[in-house]
């Protein structure tokens, strides 16, 4: 299988840890309120410092999505986006964004736009990888063959409930970062951060030297600084949706980037 040279996910991690810094991953639901203004959010959150920013893709079924992303996936879904639109749009999005930038997508839209197809236009669009949320590990060859073959990393999940083999599974697939969840269920803002976290991290530790960055509950700076403790990023998705939802129609992308700029540095 081929390999992956380097990448701007890789760059952006190797930067961080030559300063002594932990990253910041954020999440957005494309399409949401449209793609027009994703455009204008994907720009405020690479200049509120987000490190690598996750694009959403709608799925009519969301099943590990909790209400703020699912009722996000409807809005993006009413205004008509889809993964080849989100793609047709990135490469105008590309141009004013620096922060890598990964596909967040079920299998299905992926495997509906033919493996090659995907992993061919992505690359060509700008994208940096994608992770596959549903995708199992074991069912995972064609698509990591084709995404290494445009040089895209592919990020893969572990949660608590990983055996210690599943984790050395989705190490060995994964390339730029391996995202580990700190909770079973579904995302969403949480008031503290799992007890579980620091025994996920050693474990996932042994098994690879790729950063490892942490989501699902982190919903401020206080938690973010608690992962960043043990891991080496954190990931902010349900919080920001939320803000996107409740600040972005009337204060527009500069309460966004103000939003990450907080998470950030506090």
């Amino acid at each position: 299988m081929p390999t992956v040279s380097t990448s701007r996910i890789q760059d952006r991690f190797r930067g961080l840890r030559e300063r002594g810094a932990k990253g910041l991953v954020v999440y957005l639901t494309a399409g949401d309120p449209s793609l027009e203004d994703t455009g204008k959010l994907l720009a405020a959150l690479d200049r509120g410092g987000a490190d690598v920013i996750e694009l959403g893709v709608p799925f009519s079924d969301p099943l590990a999505d909790g209400p703020v992303i699912q009722r996000a996936s409807e809005r993006a879904l009413k205004v008509g986006t889809t993964l080849r639109r989100i793609i047709e749009h990135l490469p105008r999005w590309r141009e004013t964004v620096r922060a890598p930038m990964i596909l967040f997508s079920y299998y299905n839209p992926i495997l509906q736009y033919g493996l090659e197809a995907f992993a061919r236009d992505a690359a060509r669009a700008g994208a940096d990888g994608a992770l596959a949320v549903d995708l199992t590990p074991e069912e995972s060859e064609r698509y990591v063959h084709a995404m290494r073959e445009q040089n895209l990393d592919t990020v893969f999940l572990g949660s608590p409930t990983s055996t210690d083999r599943r984790l050395e599974l989705v190490a060995g697939l994964s390339t730029g970062f391996l995202y580990l969840i700190s909770r079973t269920g579904t995302t969403g803002e949480r008031s503290e951060i799992s007890s579980g976290l620091r025994p996920l991290v050693e474990r996932a530790r042994k098994f690879t030297a790729l950063p490892l960055a942490v989501g699902f509950g982190v919903s401020n700076p206080a938690h973010v600084r608690e992962v960043q403790s043990v891991a080496d990023a954190v990931v902010v998705g349900s919080a920001l949706v939320r803000a996107i939802e409740e600040k972005y129609s009337s204060a527009g992308p500069d309460a966004i980037e103000q939003f990450v700029r907080w998470l950030k540095e506090g």
